[in-house]
């Protein structure tokens, strides 16, 4: 069975176009389809057009946000509701084509667990394909994870990806980095974009600025989840040395200047001493936090994972419970 997961927003003229080349995909290819929309607030009529689609074709599931929650939270919703072993992703203007979908199946079977296309040629204006360029590279080079469509709305899925990724905020594009850091395979392929034939883009400004400080959220949830002390610490203890270094040499500057009978030195008039005490109290804040952060992953150790197990050969009912080993905590 295979899953489409589509996540909609005032996109009611292009879902059931969206729908009929599904379902001639499927019944072309001999796919067990199983489709779910997620209304994600919508204030067009998209989810009568959705009732309707449901109502007429058992394999549509349709789910109704209350209000906008945001991309991820439909992608989310979506993949609780989907059935399917592998599950694609598609946006709902008719940009991202269904027919691609077989490549993206043959393509998968060579061992990927997370498959992302690539707009190479995109159909959109400029002030939106050059930022989304650069942006797709500074996620490239910092997580390093080279792809070249990170936002990119078509991929494809193995269910047991969104067992141990968890999506919130605007995480969506992130989803390959964040599947990567759990020792998931991804890759990408070049897909065909469609120009937008109906509505216009829900995306603006703002976009960018969003998306580069999801991206610091990432590079420290793939980087230090399990280990914070290592990043928090580090900048901490080079503040604090170089701040307790410039207070002693202030010392010593004014000591100096007492016994050599030289002018003294009032240093409450010298801008150093504000910064090597600022530089003193903001290591010893970012070491605390550390310190806190640490005492929180280890307290939650054992309700989270820092692994991912792909396979296992002696069933689990043949080992004693994990709960049985640990003596609990106190």
């Amino acid at each position: 069975m295979l899953s489409v997961v589509i996540p909609v927003f005032n996109e009611a003229e292009s879902l059931t176009i969206l729908h009929q080349e599904l379902s001639q995909v499927a019944a072309a290819q001999g796919y067990e389809l199983d489709v779910v929309f997620v209304d994600d607030g919508s204030t067009d009529g998209s989810w009568q057009v959705i009732r309707g689609l449901a109502a007429a074709d058992p394999r549509v599931t349709g789910l109704r946000f209350r209000r906008n929650f945001g991309k991820a939270a439909a992608l989310s919703a979506g993949f609780a509701q989907a059935r399917g072993d592998l599950v694609m992703t598609l946006d709902a203007d008719l940009q991202d084509d269904p027919h691609e979908i077989p490549r993206f199946l043959a393509e998968m079977e060579k061992g990927y667990d997370v498959l992302s296309g690539w707009k190479k040629v995109r159909y959109d204006p400029w002030h939106k394909v050059w930022p989304s360029r650069a942006f797709n590279w500074l996620v490239s080079t910092l997580t390093g994870v080279k792809l070249h469509d990170h936002n990119c709305g078509m991929k494809c899925y193995r269910r047991q990806v969104f067992r141990e990724v968890r999506l919130y905020g605007e995480l969506h594009r992130f989803v390959p980095v964040l599947a990567a850091a759990r020792g998931f395979r991804t890759g990408e392929i070049v897909i065909r974009h469609r120009p937008r034939e109906f509505g216009h883009s829900k995306y603006g400004a703002m976009r960018i600025v969003k998306g580069f400080l999801d991206l610091l959220t990432v590079k420290f949830l793939t980087g230090f989840s399990q280990r914070p002390q290592h990043v928090l610490g580090t900048v901490g203890l080079a503040s604090f040395v170089v701040g307790g270094l410039g207070l002693m040499w202030l010392a010593g500057w004014w000591a100096v200047s007492r016994m050599s009978g030289m002018q003294p030195i009032h240093l409450h008039e010298r801008p150093a001493l504000l910064y090597c005490l600022g530089l003193l109290l903001l290591g010893g804040q970012l070491m605390s936090i550390g310190f806190l952060a640490e005492l929180f992953i280890a307290y939650h150790a054992s309700e989270t994972h820092s692994y991912s197990i792909s396979e296992q050969t002696t069933p689990p009912s043949s080992r004693p419970p994990i709960e049985d080993t640990v003596s609990p905590r106190p």
